[in-house]
């Protein structure tokens, strides 16, 4: 069967958010478009942060290193939830993240889980085959825009233990460095 690619190219959205209560959240990247349509796609806490850092990273690099110009770390600027209904496309298991010089864009894809396991070439490829994917090319300040969103998001969690840095539930938790007592 051939891959299904969501190509979002500048969308009026493109955002990570949650449903659900801290310590029991889902993790979502959701793009949409201004003609209404909205792709959801699930993923874990880590990979949320980890797409925000890097995303920095690029823009930082691309800002040293080209003619181009980015603009400075942003506030958060949408602070709406998912558009609702969430109706997730897939489970993300591979992300890849570049910079496209003639579009002077960012370019993110999220990549479906499948039965084999993804291949590197796989990920930003335009191959017929392969996993689904989500492509979403967004301009600089939309990128910045995510990263300060992202972090909050990510950061709207249960908050760390002082001692452990594990998670803190409303009841406690067993800490490790108590030798197992809760705290």
């Amino acid at each position: 069967m051939p891959r299904q690619v969501h190509l979002f190219d500048r969308p009026s959205r493109f955002v990570a958010g949650t449903v659900g209560q801290p310590g029991d959240r889902t993790f979502y990247l959701q793009a949409s478009d201004t003609a209404g349509r909205v792709v959801s796609v699930a993923l874990e806490k880590s990979q949320v942060q980890i797409l925000a850092d890097r995303m920095n990273e690029l823009l930082d690099e691309v800002a040293a290193r080209a003619n181009t110009v980015i603009p400075p770390d942003a506030d958060v600027d949408d602070l709406e939830p998912l558009s609702s209904p969430i109706d997730e496309e897939f489970r993300v298991a591979a992300m890849g993240l570049a910079w496209d010089a003639e579009a002077q864009a960012v370019v993110v894809e999220a990549v479906a889980a499948g039965d084999e396991p993804i291949e590197e070439d796989a990920i930003l490829s335009d191959a017929e085959e392969g996993p689904d994917a989500l492509r979403v090319t967004i301009t600089p300040g939309a990128a910045r825009s995510f990263v300060a969103r992202a972090r909050r998001v990510v950061a709207a969690g249960r908050p760390s233990c002082p001692l452990c840095s594990l998670p803190l539930d409303p009841a406690g938790h067993v800490c490790p460095r108590q030798n197992g007592y809760r705290r």
